[in-house]
């Protein structure tokens, strides 16, 4: 996926989760944050950012924080992207070689998953995660409690007890990460959840991505560490 008009500043301070105030060329703006999660790590004073500009007039900001310099890395942290790019990567075959159909937003008994895939096997329910936390090569998820997903979980989970086949995809939004691990630390619950999950036939995948500042292309693998806290 591809953004327009893309250009860099630097972070200023973050008053609630959906704005940052910046410097562009000199100048503070307010910019729209793409990611409602913690971000803490990222977002911090006198980090380097990148804000699409946006022609929509009505808008109340003209800009949209996507990505973040954190040291050497660049992170996309655009929470919209993550479905974007699986769905183009998807849709080109590389999830399922004999893709027939892509409905994204598919709803089913009282869950509402990312996508639903079909091929000559049947139906695949897929749900999309986003990963931006990192910390000395490690990738983690969530960065913040997530009972939302904790039940996507479930929901995948009860799937395949039905005769469905099921899979979590986390994207991870930067490239090179050593490996992937639920954040018990944050969120017990959700690792708990994603190792009943994995235990019981839902398929947890991890992919890093190529960023670039106006780009987000899902790329490599990582390897998914499934332990539990105690036992790293």
């Amino acid at each position: 996926m591809r953004y327009q008009a893309i250009q860099r500043a630097r972070f200023l301070a973050r008053p609630n989760r959906f704005i940052a105030h910046v410097d562009l060329n000199g100048r503070t703006e307010v910019c729209h944050v793409k990611n409602t999660g913690r971000c803490r790590e990222l977002l911090v004073p006198g980090a380097a950012v990148y804000l699409e500009s946006s022609a929509n007039p009505a808008r109340k900001t003209k800009y949209d924080l996507v990505a973040v310099e954190k040291g050497s890395l660049l992170i996309n942290m655009d929470a919209q992207a993550p479905n974007k790019v699986f769905g183009e990567w998807a849709a080109a075959g590389n999830f399922l070689p004999d893709l027939t159909a892509i409905r994204p937003e598919f709803t089913w008994e009282d869950s509402r998953f990312d996508f639903l895939l079909e091929d000559a096997q049947g139906k695949i329910f897929v749900e999309v995660k986003g990963v931006t936390l990192e910390e000395d090569g490690e990738v983690r998820f969530p960065d913040a409690p997530t009972e939302r997903g904790v039940k996507h979980l479930r929901g995948l989970q009860r799937a395949v007890e039905q005769g469905h086949r099921a899979a979590v995809f986390f994207v991870i939004q930067m490239k090179g990460p050593t490996r992937f691990r639920p954040n018990d630390a944050t969120h017990p619950a959700f690792g708990a959840a994603l190792r009943e999950a994995a235990g019981n036939g839902v398929d947890v995948y991890a992919y890093d991505c190529l960023v670039t500042p106006d780009s987000l292309t899902l790329d490599a693998p990582v390897p998914a560490d499934l332990s539990p806290w105690g036992e790293r």
